[in-house]
């Protein structure tokens, strides 16, 4: 049974045994060698494959471009074979800690892989670009196999799951990715069969270097929210390699007088209780993360989905004409993170960037109720985004905040946890038009859950025009085997673009 580790401020004169201390704790589930859970293991798979999709569908943007070509001019160093980039031949490789970084970014670019929303919020697939990278590297001379990759994965799941369901961190201003260092760091310990001693002085390290203030959330975002995720992983590799060597890290990292918490979260007073697995326990935590089948901020998922209902059995509602006003009513985090609560005047601006759009409720349900779809692309174009009557339809569109929807967006009850809320349209002639949605269809609990089968669909929907079809048969034939993948095939879990089209790519131009 998964047990609750209490967590709070300790004066320096006060004692914590290391093994009262949260990282240590994180440790020991690390580097337990309990059992593996079959569902959890064909999720992995699962999510390996998502992750390839989004990379795929993201190959030519800048973000990902600039991170790929920091990376090639990083060759492997000689403490290894060196890891693959997305989009380079498999036969090309690179530093490990670069190879993390540049396809952390091509992962994140889109906003397009698995979420997992609690106390705090994630993307946990996050954890997979730095693990597989090591995994790369250190394959051969380590004997690594697609099982222990495996085994790596389900460590970083299960740990930044585990920390998002009980330390906020947006409260306080910090960004989520302060949940991925430690996480990754764990995940890269698991795999190289670590004692606990090392991963724990690596988390410490990761935890220490990985915080950051969320403004990269917030106003006119940015390239850099595709990068921050990758920098975490990145720099989990890099503590890792630290820790490896015998360095040492700040400590208590969380329950530390001058500490995480007491300085940027909860402050001296604050209690968590952190869920862990039991010793022994397999981890499970990857089931209670979710991916997305739009492009599009987490809670925007199952918006976009009642819009695309609505807009089947309600035309009339795509004309700003017809409408007074449309009023959403959802949690407190999409109300005050995404929605018009967050008072950013750019989510309401139709010449904001792509990255502010996919954080703008209101403009993602705008324009998926009018086109009754939503697609990575053409909904973010800025044509789409200038049309006069999606202005005018957009700017009639404000969130609010409901108590019941906040409760179940943080419940812990997987059955009951909500992720949508309810839509009141009212229309010129004095109608009114009401309806709700809990998850998006994709959820598990959804209308039209994720198997396998959508992964696949998914992944072959993006691939399509940027590899060639020999290499999407390949990488799915090898993925969909990662648990019995031998030391030498774990090279090729990575994608080849289509010949020319990463020499259509502008060079940038930077010190390396």
């Amino acid at each position: 049974m998964t047990k609750l580790h209490p967590v709070r401020v300790y004066r320096s004169d006060e004692p914590l045994p290391r093994s009262e201390q949260l990282a240590w704790k994180i440790a020991e589930v690390a580097t337990d060698r309990a059992p593996l859970d079959a569902a959890a293991v064909e999720m992995a798979v699962n999510r390996v494959i998502d992750n390839a999709s989004v990379a795929a569908a993201s190959l030519t943007r800048s973000a990902p471009s600039a991170a790929r070509q920091q990376a090639q001019q990083h060759p492997a160093s000689v403490g290894g074979s060196g890891s693959t980039v997305f989009g380079l031949n498999a036969s090309d490789r690179h530093s490990p800690e670069w190879a993390a970084w540049a396809n952390g970014v091509a992962v994140r670019e889109l906003d397009y892989h698995d979420t997992f929303l609690a106390a705090d919020y994630s993307h946990p697939g996050d954890n997979i670009p730095a693990i597989v990278a090591v995994a790369q590297h250190l394959g051969e001379s380590h004997s690594l196999t697609g099982h222990d990759v495996v085994r790596g994965i389900l460590t970083g799941y299960e740990i930044q799951i585990d920390l998002v369901k009980a330390i906020c961190l947006h409260e306080h201003k910090i960004d989520h990715v302060a949940h991925l260092g430690p996480s990754a760091a764990a995940g890269i310990g698991t795999l190289l069969g670590l004692d606990t001693e090392t991963v724990f002085q690596a988390i410490g390290q990761a935890l220490h270097t990985t915080t950051a203030t969320r403004q990269s959330r917030k106003g006119e975002i940015s390239s850099w929210k595709a990068h921050a995720p990758a920098l975490a992983g990145k720099v989990a590799v890099e503590a890792v390699d630290r820790a490896m060597r015998g360095e040492t890290s700040p400590t208590p990292i969380y329950e530390g007088e001058d500490g995480v918490i007491a300085w940027l979260l909860g402050g001296k007073e604050a209690r968590y209780e952190v869920p862990l697995p039991e010793k022994g326990e397999a981890k499970r935590a990857i089931l209670d993360s979710y991916t997305k089948e739009h492009s599009a901020e987490y809670q925007a998922q199952a918006w976009i989905d009642l819009a695309r209902k609505l807009n089947r059995e309600h035309p009339e509602i795509i004309d700003p004409a017809n409408v007074e006003r449309i009023v959403i009513e959802t949690s407190h985090h999409t109300h005050y993170v995404i929605g018009s609560g967050a008072n950013d005047p750019q989510k309401y601006d139709p010449t904001a960037s792509r990255e502010t759009l996919d954080h703008s409720i209101p403009y993602i349900f705008t324009v998926a109720l009018q086109d009754g779809e939503w697609h990575h692309e053409r909904s973010y174009a800025p044509d789409r985004a200038a049309r006069p009557d999606t202005v005018e339809l957009w700017h009639k569109t404000t969130t609010i905040e409901s108590s019941e929807w906040t409760r179940r967006y943080h419940s812990l009850d997987i059955g009951e946890k909500a992720f949508g809320g309810a839509v009141e349209i009212v229309l010129t002639d004095g109608r009114v038009i009401r309806d709700q949605i809990a998850v998006a269809d994709a959820h598990p609990l959804g209308a039209r859950p994720f198997a396998r089968e959508q992964y696949v669909q998914k992944f072959r929907m993006l691939a399509e025009e940027v590899l060639e079809q020999s290499e999407i048969e390949r990488f799915l034939d090898l993925a969909q085997r990662l648990p019995e993948l031998t030391s030498a095939e774990l090279g090729g879990l990575t994608i080849q673009a289509r010949p020319g089209l990463l020499s259509a790519v502008r060079p940038s131009a930077g010190i390396f």
